[in-house]
């Protein structure tokens, strides 16, 4: 056939027609899996709060998602099944970050699911935020929740704001001091890493904004294995309310300690572990009646109720009072994000989850400025069951036990 200009522009037209088709085609075939990373303690400090909080709730939502047939991506048309890679980040911010660097530029996931406890969500938030992954967190708890979701719009905080549990703490201690049940005296101390700081400073100012005199205010070290003597100048400072802004180790630590010690005042208030199911079989429900904690449940709820049914069917485990609820919510709103962009596109999800109203497992649920609202942020054990106590005009609150029994 003869060269012309009329064949070599048709030939032309039709290369580049068919440049343009090609990725427009590769864009449209659905993808064969969702590969799903994330990073969490299975060693170190962090692995008991990990392990009741997190994992189940992680294995539970993609084994649910996998028998449905995947997660539905309309548009393809088409349900895709989730493939999960994990690593174990020994506890340490630093482990946790070259995982999820690794997840991201080595194992290519299409999503990534954040770590356990405060400290270590704020080490990667810069990560997520960097690659452009939604950081959606039911244990990342910080005072500065709203300076952090300005500085990293991709991170959720699906436990709210530290300053609201101090506040909220000392709205129930308020009340208490005015009933006459309690002095105004409080004696601190806190875990000394990001959640122990954060919590402490935002107890720290709403003490002094309710008229609350601090007169122990101190700090240990994460690992700590003796705090006898921290305790004994609690005992010793006439304070009625006793607070430990504790992760799950010294949580159990403080309680043990406390009993030998004779350290029994009308508040008892301790940290992460305290609502976790290990817990109440360590102690049985008489010995802790009346400890305070952070979360709660509404115990009045069939959604809530269904799901720790659910939780107990599938993972063989109870969840705990505080944040597996709260965890599952931001798989649930992550879900629906995902399924609503209907593709895998991270600034979409993204967007949706900062302005999208959710259906979970406790309610409808809208975000403000990335954090969680109307939850449970004060607990409290009463016959075996950690109920919410504050705020006190949330569906479900059940009303403060002080003084608290003593130890049994």
């Amino acid at each position: 056939m003869k060269f012309t200009k009329w064949t070599s522009a048709l030939a032309v037209a039709l290369g580049f027609s068919l440049g343009l088709a090609a990725p427009s085609f590769a864009q449209d075939k659905a993808p064969d899996v969702i590969r799903i990373g994330y990073a969490l303690a299975k060693s170190g400090p962090n692995a008991p709060g990990a392990d009741t909080t997190v994992r189940p709730n992680y294995e539970m939502w993609v084994k649910d998602i996998n028998d449905a047939g995947g997660l539905m991506l309309s548009a393809y048309g088409k349900r895709v099944p989730v493939e999960v890679v994990q690593y174990d980040d020994r506890s340490s911010t630093e482990e946790a970050v070259r995982a999820i660097e690794r997840l991201v530029t080595q194992d290519k996931v299409d999503l990534l699911l954040p770590p356990w406890g405060t400290a270590t969500n704020l080490a990667v938030a810069p990560l997520f935020m960097k690659y452009g992954y939604p950081q959606v967190s039911g244990t990342n708890l910080t005072a500065k929740a709203d300076q952090f979701a300005k500085r990293w719009p991709t991170q959720f905080f699906l436990l709210g704001n530290a300053g609201t549990y101090a506040e909220v703490l000392m709205d129930v201690l308020d009340q208490a001091r005015k009933d006459g049940k309690i002095n105004d005296k409080v004696a601190m101390i806190a875990v000394a890493d990001g959640f122990g700081v954060e919590t402490s400073t935002a107890t720290r100012k709403a003490a002094e904004t309710h008229g609350f005199d601090l007169v122990i205010d101190k700090s240990y070290p994460l690992g700590t294995t003796d705090l006898s003597s921290l305790l004994n100048e609690v005992k010793a400072s006439g304070a009625d309310t006793f607070i430990a802004w504790s992760y799950p180790p010294d949580t159990i630590l403080v309680s043990d300690q406390a009993r030998v010690a004779g350290l029994n005042p009308k508040v008892f208030y301790t940290g992460v572990g305290t609502q976790f199911p290990f817990f109440l079989g360590k102690y049985g429900a008489e010995a802790i009646e009346g400890q305070m904690s952070l979360g709660g449940i509404d115990g009045t709820s069939d959604k809530v109720n269904q799901y720790r049914a659910r939780h107990k069917e599938v993972t063989g485990r109870d969840a705990d009072y505080w944040g597996s609820i709260n965890n599952y919510v931001g798989l649930q709103m992550l879900q629906q994000a995902i399924e609503r962009v209907g593709k895998i596109d991270r600034e979409a999800i993204t967007k949706e989850l900062q302005s999208g109203t959710f259906d979970t497992v406790l309610g409808d649920v809208k975000l403000e400025n990335n954090q969680i609202t109307g939850i449970f942020v004060v607990g409290q054990w009463q016959n075996g069951v950690f109920q919410g106590i504050g705020p006190t005009d949330l569906k479900g609150a059940q009303p403060a036990i002080i003084p608290k029994p003593a130890w049994k």
